[in-house]
């Protein structure tokens, strides 16, 4: 029988890792990209068309699902993996950053927070303790500790009440997550680094979630606005703050560069909705970067949206005719422009796996920056 969770780092380059998280479910390949099912489905995607692009895992959201249809409903419909079709690991989010982020209203305290939906109006409120029971309802595999976020723009006395607060919580989340015997024999529990861009506040974030002990380890409170040189900037120390034989999950990055050199400075996992979102706006990654589909001059491209692309939509349709059925808002341009944005990040993915078991992480580095990041004509 699988592991209920081990992490095994099989090479590094630099401080990069790859290797492989194992479960039940199935086995995890380290630097992992989860997209992201918000409301159990990865919009504009089938369940076996997401596997079909690469990804190993994806990431639903507590927040979202506890609101609709309602966890205790996914529950009785034999939980979230059957509900949806995916028979693989699901990570789901603890619901502090929706709650903080998405709800009117909100009132926060040592019990949680209280919060107004945004969906019709009724009030909630979301502990450490519900969350916990939320997620083993949903039936996932990787649950994330409830925790309390703050702008990174904050006064240092509020991030570090919000951190000391987020540590207090993750005790209590790790009580409720072991009191589900069941559910936590076969699943996984990750806490969350917090501190914004505070070393020591991260020090003291991390030795705490430590103290406590987890399978894995997030870094929390990046990705939301501070800019990609302050993110890196907190990313140079904080994974390092982190037990070396722990995964890393840095939660809600993001932009393929992001990605990449957040891989070189120690991170294994990653989640965003970028390549789903961009997909249904438009816009298509290629290593060259992005582009906007909407855009005249594709109107007649009988290329590929990216040559460079073995996915099946680079194969078989062209910018011109992606470019039609944007423009005409058909749903299948959203579907297909989608499609190809999980492929490219999952081929990013396999890149730096290869890249760091054959040590020449940096030299692909410099190649994909060099290349995503220069001047379009």
């Amino acid at each position: 029988m699988a592991p209920r969770f081990a992490f095994t780092v099989t090479a590094t380059s630099g401080r990069a890792r790859t290797g492989t998280i194992a479960m039940q479910r199935g086995d995890i390949r380290t630097p992992a990209f989860m997209p992201v099912g918000t409301a159990a489905t990865v919009k504009a995607m089938k369940p076996q068309d997401v596997r079909a692009s690469g990804a190993d895992i994806l990431l639903g959201n507590t927040y979202h699902l506890m609101l609709r249809p309602s966890a205790e409903r996914v529950a009785r419909l034999g939980g979230l993996h059957k509900f949806m079709g995916w028979d693989r690991p699901i990570l789901t989010d603890s619901g502090g950053y929706q709650v903080m982020s998405l709800s009117e209203l909100t009132k926060r305290s040592e019990d949680g927070v209280e919060f107004k939906s945004h969906l019709d109006g009724t009030r909630h409120l979301m502990s450490p303790e519900r969350s916990m029971e939320i997620q083993r309802l949903l039936g996932s595999d990787i649950v994330m500790a409830f925790d309390e976020l703050v702008p990174t723009t904050s006064t240092r006395e509020v991030q570090a009440r919000a951190m000391e607060r987020s540590m207090r919580w993750a005790r209590r989340s790790r009580a409720g997550f072991d009191s589900g015997e069941e559910h936590s024999s076969r699943a996984a529990l990750f806490g969350i680094q917090q501190g914004a861009l505070d070393e020591k506040l991260r020090k003291s974030s991390a030795d705490a979630l430590i103290d406590i002990g987890f399978d894995g380890y997030a870094v929390g409170g990046l990705a939301v606005g501070e800019g990609q040189e302050a993110m890196f900037g907190v990313l140079d120390y904080a994974p390092q703050q982190l037990p070396v034989d722990k995964p890393r999950y840095l939660m809600g990055v993001g932009k393929p560069d992001d990605i990449v050199g957040a891989v070189e400075r120690g991170i294994d996992m990653f989640d965003c909705v970028l390549p789903t979102r961009s997909g249904r706006t438009g816009q298509a990654f290629t290593r060259s970067g992005p582009i906007n589909i909407r855009n005249a001059k594709f109107a007649e491209d009988l290329g590929p949206v990216d040559p460079d692309c073995a996915c099946p939509v680079c194969h078989g349709h062209s910018r011109a005719y992606l470019h039609h059925l944007v423009r005409a808002g058909e749903i299948l341009g959203a579907m297909l422009m989608t499609e190809h944005n999980l492929y490219f990040y999952q081929a990013l993915m396999v890149d730096l796996r290869a890249a760091i078991a054959s040590d020449t992480l940096a030299a692909f580095a410099d190649d994909f920056r060099a290349r995503y990041t220069a001047p379009k004509h």
